[in-house]
């Protein structure tokens, strides 16, 4: 049986003026999939996944999840479902509490503390970590929390635009590893820009975007 298909792009376009950045993108990711995207700087790899996630808008072509016209979604319904992870771990208020609480408040629900204990102790950190100042955190430690944050309450799909660029080795593959986590215990599917080459190596299936076009991997 054929996996249900998640992501759809067909001759999906982006340009900006008279500028192109992305061509004719024919896409077809699946649900449980994890697929990496990699190809030289400034191909177009990064608005690529902005416009998967709904920060930007396409100006041409067709993007579809799960059957149905990304344009017929709610936009704040669809990032619920769809998550991105910035390059740089972005986390606010005051404390890791603020962050983990985060996708609670925005569906009003009540904040599962426990699960949010559990998550950080996964991770190597501590309960006590729960009310530590983002301040204080390494850049290791920021980007655990920015990841744990997109999944206190499952997405479907989690894309991460290099969330591993400036981490040294140790704190680089602890992220991977709850990745890899993510993706094959709780069956998110994971669309992951890298230019490291011990990921592309590793890479399930890999996807390489060059001058604004799909060159390899796009069935």
């Amino acid at each position: 049986m054929r996996p249900v298909s998640l992501l759809e792009l067909r001759q999906v376009g982006y340009q900006v003026g008279d500028t192109p950045i992305l061509q004719d993108i024919n896409l077809t990711i699946d649900q449980g999939e994890w697929v990496t995207l990699t190809g030289p700087s400034g191909g177009g790899k990064s608005t690529l996944v902005r416009i998967m996630a709904s920060l930007l808008s396409r100006t041409s072509g067709e993007l579809s999840f799960v059957g149905k016209s990304i344009d017929d979604y709610d936009p704040i319904a669809y990032r619920r479902r769809v998550s991105y992870s910035f390059q740089q771990p972005t986390l606010f208020g005051a404390t890791v509490r603020d962050n983990l609480q985060f996708p609670y408040q925005i569906r009003q629900l009540p904040f599962d503390q426990q699960r949010a204990v559990t998550a950080l102790k996964y991770v190597g950190l501590t309960a006590a970590d729960l009310d530590k100042a983002v301040v204080d955190l390494s850049g290791g430690q920021r980007q655990r929390v920015a990841l744990l944050r997109n999944v206190m309450i499952y997405p479907e799909v989690l894309i991460l635009d290099e969330v591993t660029a400036g981490l040294d080795a140790d704190n680089k593959a602890f992220v991977w590893s709850m990745i890899r986590h993510f993706n094959v215990d709780d069956g998110i599917t994971i669309v992951a820009i890298t230019h490291d080459q011990a990921e592309i190596d590793a890479a399930k299936r890999l996807v390489t975007l060059a001058d604004g076009r799909l060159v390899g991997g796009a069935q």
